[in-house]
């Protein structure tokens, strides 16, 4: 894919520009003096073409053409073609390069795309960015080892992009974490690029005027900052040298540091993020993920991954649950062909999967809870190779620790009898996700309700108190099959359990407790060897913003005890 020489603004200490091989061909996407002095490093042994593509003329993104055409005329003796997007552009780098820079015509040949006849390009796309280059600003649909590829170049809109991105792209684009009209403001464009991902299209950030501010104004939307080339030993471009690794870790670990000490929320996500993007670069693979092992749901799911959105997975399944099971590294550089391959994201995105590399991670007890995976080692060799695992072990270890703290804070806010959340877990929640509805801006709604075992006492005296836990049990079981994507299920104590339902009216909650206390009343539950009949009593209410947490569950408590009082096995609100 797209390997990044700069992914700074114009005021960095590196320009935004990438490149990507073809065949025996290197093409530059635009070519600053930052790109210069790195490609004249590189060993272009095999190269027998420069081709550059031009976005537009800020000095930022072209003004190291001219001394790639210089060098490579005098010294390195690779023919060099510059292409611009149409005839404006191509007027302007004539009299530039010509006039300004004194290249002679015969030292490199320059083209307008019309004359592209390459099967990576696809279309030059026509932007906007400063009022000065109107009809001047381009971004690039290309094919880059058969994936199409979408990069924006500095623009101030998204539409143009949207027709060329379809499952499977990656979209490399433009990010600001100032406020201008010449560029693309980090909030404005948070609900694009989650619309995107949640597409299955990666995205990846460039032109980064503050990457930290960058990273933390898109957390969580699926997006990562553009892959960076580092410079190597050997020659390859891929396999990164003692000195560049350890300069990466120093980055993300001084990002990590920088993140926990600020006055922002976080969370192991934002440790599981960086790490991730750590073994990425380390190895040189083109997708990372973190992946839990829930085993209240006999799940796999991914805490962080590049390139894809979460995916959940049953633990018996694919590579991941193949290496927690064993306890063993799982490489395979032909997964089509492995039994344990799962290749339903492959199929749905159009991506190709070549090699995988999964390492299990355990606790501190040796118990095997998370994965970290690694899909398709770019560069020569591509296949993994058992050096990549030693590479990966401290951040693996690293994720452990994490996951470890993880589980133990996420066992203390579950309720070990019924698997739901308890109290502490519903406070938690609500400062982290319900406590935005009742902001005097919000128009969202959010209900509740809070519901009880009818009668439960008698079935502890009658039938004794495992059977009492065994009735708690199923219930929690048929009030967490009762949750769609947005509600929510706690055990409040005792036998009272509330269920929080996002974005739903005071109506549609009475519905779905009206269809639970029908379910219940159906079902025969299991107790201790016998089976008995349960009723709940439901209290329903929307949330009001001018009153505490605590008053609004009084509020549907109030509504409990008059259906208890009036008949129990009814709804009241």
């Amino acid at each position: 894919m797209l390997q990044f020489l700069g992914r700074g603004a114009a005021f960095n200490d590196s320009f935004n520009s990438a490149f990507f091989r073809d065949g025996n061909d290197l093409i530059l996407i635009d070519c600053n003096a930052t790109t210069f002095h790195i490609v004249k490093k590189m060993d272009l042994a095999g190269v027998d073409n420069i081709y550059i593509l031009v976005t537009h003329t800020h000095s930022d993104h072209i003004g190291g053409i001219a001394l790639l055409v210089d060098y490579e005329y005098f010294i390195g003796n690779i023919p060099v073609t510059v292409f611009a997007p149409n005839d404006a552009v191509y007027e302007d780098l004539r009299y530039y390069l010509k006039n300004l820079d004194g290249c002679e015509d015969n030292w490199y040949t320059l083209r307008t795309v019309a004359d592209l006849d390459k099967s990576w390009f696809t279309a030059a796309i026509p932007t906007e960015h400063t009022p000065a280059l109107k009809g001047k600003c381009f971004g690039y649909a290309l094919t880059v080892n058969g994936t199409p590829v979408v990069y924006t170049g500095d623009t101030r809109i998204t539409d143009p992009y949207v027709p060329y991105l379809t499952p499977g792209t990656k979209l490399y684009m433009e990010i600001s974490s100032h406020r201008s009209d010449v560029h693309l403001y980090a909030p404005d464009v948070r609900g694009f690029i989650e619309n995107a991902v949640a597409k299955g299209i990666e995205v990846y950030l460039m032109h980064l005027d503050n990457e930290d501010k960058i990273t933390e104004l898109t957390a969580g939307t699926g997006a990562e900052l553009a892959p960076l080339y580092r410079e190597c030993s050997g020659g390859t471009t891929m396999n990164k040298n003692d000195s560049a690794i350890l300069d990466e870790i120093y980055n993300i670990s001084d990002k990590l540091y920088r993140s926990m000490c600020s006055n922002q929320e976080n969370d192991h996500a934002t440790l599981f993020n960086y790490l991730t993007e750590l073994g990425k670069t380390i190895v040189g693979a083109d997708r990372a993920s973190f992946w839990k092992w829930d085993t209240r749901r006999n799940e796999l799911w991914t805490t962080s991954a590049t390139g894809v959105d979460r995916i959940v997975i049953p633990d018996t399944t694919g590579l991941v649950g193949k290496s927690l099971h064993s306890g063993q590294v799982v490489i395979t550089n032909d997964p089509y062909n492995d039994p344990d391959f799962n290749s339903a994201v492959d199929k749905k995105t159009g991506y190709v999967t070549k090699s995988v590399l999964v390492l299990p991670v355990a606790d501190i007890n040796g118990k095997f809870i998370g994965a970290f995976q690694l899909i398709n080692k770019l560069g020569e060799p591509s296949a993994f190779e058992e050096q990549d695992v030693r590479k990966l072990s401290l951040a693996a270890l690293i994720c452990g620790i994490a996951l470890e703290s993880e589980t133990f804070l996420e066992d203390s806010h579950h309720d070990k009898l019924t698997k739901l959340k308890n109290r502490m877990g519903f406070y938690n929640d609500f400062s982290r996700r319900y406590n935005k509805y009742l902001q005097p801006e919000s128009d969202r709604p959010l209900s509740m309700f809070i519901c009880d075992i009818d009668k439960f006492k008698r079935v502890n005296d009658t039938y004794g108190h495992n059977a009492g836990d065994d009735v708690l049990a199923f219930c929690a079981s048929l009030i967490m099959k009762a949750c769609t994507d947005k509600d929510s299920a706690y055990r409040w104590g005792g036998e009272e359990f509330i269920m929080i339902m996002q974005d739903t009216t005071l109506e549609e909650a009475v519905q779905k407790a009206e269809d639970l206390r029908k379910i219940v009343e159906a079902a025969d539950f299991p107790a201790d060897g016998n089976t008995i009949h349960c009723t709940l009593s439901f209290g329903c209410t929307t949330f009001a913003k001018d009153k505490t947490i605590e008053e609004n569950i009084s509020v549907a408590d109030g509504h409990l005890y008059t259906a208890k009082e009036t008949g129990r096995n009814r709804v009241v609100f």
